[in-house]
């Protein structure tokens, strides 16, 4: 397994949905806004989750990614192992391979074991964390859901009046513009 960014910023989401869920759908442009993280690296995110089944799309007006299964149900090892993929981790080289002949075995580094082990006991950490008691976590810190996406305050722009040009607006007022002279 392969702690990276990508995963925590996985979790993070799943967090802020789950924080929401009682609103509807959530956007990802409402993601990004709240969470600072880019709407094209969340596509790729929410693209593994929904094909893991953790979330769920809703196309159209008001549209955007709901849980795909009960909070509770969810683990931190199933979001991280959604947006990372498989593990691609080398195996220890056979005997006699990569120039470990004649080597006795109590000489050989046992450091991949030792790798492999770790591994395993992250990953059963991690399955027993479920999504809700972060949820539950953030809200006893006193994290609030939003009401509504965060909107950027608008520019004050100070109110002008528009002026009445001097100058004629037709031929005929320029004739009575030139006469009046």
């Amino acid at each position: 397994m392969r702690l990276s960014t990508k995963g925590r910023l996985a979790v993070i989401a799943m967090i802020d949905i789950a924080l929401h869920r009682w609103a509807g759908p959530v956007s990802l442009t409402v993601l990004n806004q709240r969470q600072r993280i880019s709407v094209s690296y969340l596509e790729q995110m929410f693209s593994a989750l929904r094909r893991h089944g953790l979330v769920a799309s809703t196309r159209g007006p008001g549209g955007g990614y709901s849980l795909g299964r009960d909070a509770a149900a969810i683990t931190v090892a199933d979001i991280v192992f959604a947006v990372e993929g498989p593990s691609h981790e080398r195996r220890p080289a056979a005997k006699g391979a990569g120039g470990m002949e004649g080597t006795d075995a109590t000489q050989c580094c046992s450091t991949p074991e030792l790798w492999a082990s770790f591994n395993l006991q992250v990953v059963e950490f991690l399955d027993a964390v479920p999504l809700q008691k972060l949820v539950d976590q953030q809200i006893a810190r006193g994290v609030q859901p939003h009401a509504e996406a965060p909107r950027r305050a608008a520019p004050l722009r100070t109110a002008v009046k528009p002026s009445r040009p001097n100058a004629p607006n037709s031929v005929f007022e320029l004739a009575r513009f030139r006469v009046g002279r």
